[in-house]
């Protein structure tokens, strides 16, 4: 679904990314990981083009994407949300939900303003925020900010969703919560792209993973082999973090 081909990633003189390939099948949960400065977030700036590889190239269906405007990539199908938590802070969480919908209704034009806002039901009901719609997004809690982002890019109608760092700041509860959610996602038939330091919650969600460090690619598969990789046990030595 997702073929990332060679990408590489300078900011004058620095390596963000180095020459990374990979492949992500759909229906996955796949996990990108890595340490700090790893090129996590830049490999997902380079993917929705907030600003295109340096070299290399993105495939989204089979179709090029590499370089193509933001808005025609979500228009594609493909939506993300940011390491920082971003919603419309002074609007309602239901508000929210419906600028999200500003992509479908520039798709489709025949769209009914009855459907948009009957989907717009559905999906602050699917993603846990149905009883606070009428609150101004600010005043909701950082994990139902979290919820209410995905919604917002669920509101794009994506077959891609790209998380980044969503379980940033939530309690072992809230991060299971978040787990059972990413499931129920790709049960809808919707790829999940996530990056995420909770090591425990990748390696129980994730079909396959990515691991960079220093902007390289130095493994991937699946969770178990991820987890007994030699280099990745180098690269997290003494973090405890693969434990």
């Amino acid at each position: 679904m997702l073929e990332v081909k060679n990408v590489s990633r300078f900011f004058k003189g620095l390596v963000a990314l180095d020459n990374v390939s990979f492949t992500v099948k759909p229906k996955q949960i796949y996990g990108i990981i890595g340490p700090n400065g790893a090129g996590k977030s830049t490999m997902f700036n380079c993917i929705t083009c907030l600003f295109p590889p340096s070299k290399g190239q993105v495939l989204f269906e089979g179709k090029e994407i590499t370089g193509m405007n933001p808005h025609k990539i979500t228009e594609l199908g493909i939506t993300r949300t940011f390491q920082h938590t971003q919603v419309f802070p002074q609007l309602t969480v239901q508000n929210n939900i419906v600028t999200g919908q500003y992509v479908i209704k520039r798709k489709d034009p025949s769209r009914t303003s009855k459907q948009l806002d009957a989907k717009a039901n559905e999906i602050m009901e699917f993603v846990g925020v149905s009883p606070y719609k009428e609150m101004i997004a600010k005043n909701l809690s950082l994990g139902f900010q979290t919820r209410l982002a995905i919604g917002i890019a669920l509101a794009t109608e994506p077959k891609m969703l790209l998380l980044d760092e969503p379980a940033a700041g939530m309690n072992p509860e809230e991060t299971n919560q978040l787990v059972g959610l990413l499931r129920k996602i790709r049960d809808r038939g919707i790829t999940v792209v996530l990056i995420e330091h909770d090591m425990k919650a990748v390696m129980g969600v994730c079909d396959e993973i990515l691991v960079l460090e220093y902007g390289k690619k130095i493994a991937e598969g699946t969770p178990e082999e991820i987890r007994n990789h030699p280099k990745v046990i180098e690269a997290y030595l003494g973090s405890g973090e693969l434990a």
